[in-house]
């Protein structure tokens, strides 16, 4: 399949297991909207807002690619890395972090959410790639921007991943803090048997 059908095909697959059906099971199960950024201008909803612009402009860039790829070229394209190879390197990234998202939120259950949940306390998941991972879903998702870099590199996407890999690891170290003083011993110790990432 063309670049041009897949990425399209994709982002909107992505969309759907990432957040929107996983949201809808917890909602459903819980009755609890498992999206936690408000409206603040506190340090959690700062990025919350920033994450939602990246997103865009991933959009943006494979739309513009895939409909409109006569103005790509405005997206200062690196065509010192479109290679066939690091195309089929990227691609097969984006399969794997969207295998690897799914299982994770899966696994996490009714405990998944996108932020922090201050109001409602969570189970500490330890279990499946919990195991190997303390934060499976953000590492999916460098996954998925990196992946998406190298199939379609270019300005904006190397700046979604560099945005994206900041942004995350201000996020973690935020839900790090919080977890500490939910879960106390029982995150210390979690934390001292599982890395961060893997």
């Amino acid at each position: 399949m063309s670049l041009r059908y897949f990425l399209p095909i994709y982002l909107f697959l992505y969309l759907g297991v990432a957040f929107v059906w996983r949201s809808y099971v917890v909602w459903k199960h819980t009755g609890i909207n498992p999206v936690t950024f408000k409206g603040s201008d506190n340090a959690h909803d700062f990025i919350g807002r920033v994450f939602k612009l990246v997103f865009v402009a991933v959009v943006l860039v494979v739309f513009v690619y895939s409909f409109f790829p006569y103005a790509y070229a405005y997206t200062a394209p690196m065509q010192w890395l479109e290679h066939r190879w690091l195309s089929s390197i990227g691609v097969l990234l984006l399969l794997l972090s969207l295998i690897w998202i799914g299982l994770a939120q899966s696994q996490m259950g009714e405990a998944w959410r996108i932020g922090i949940d201050t109001e409602h306390r969570t189970p500490l998941v330890q279990n499946g790639l919990f195991g190997i991972s303390r934060n499976p879903i953000f590492f999916g998702m460098m996954l998925t921007l990196f992946g998406l870099f190298l199939t379609l590199p270019n300005a904006f996407t190397l700046l979604a991943f560099v945005l994206g890999i900041v942004l995350i690891g201000v996020q973690v170290r935020l839900e790090e803090e919080y977890l500490a003083q939910v879960h106390a011993e029982t995150y210390r110790d979690y934390r001292r048997r599982v890395r961060r990432w893997l």
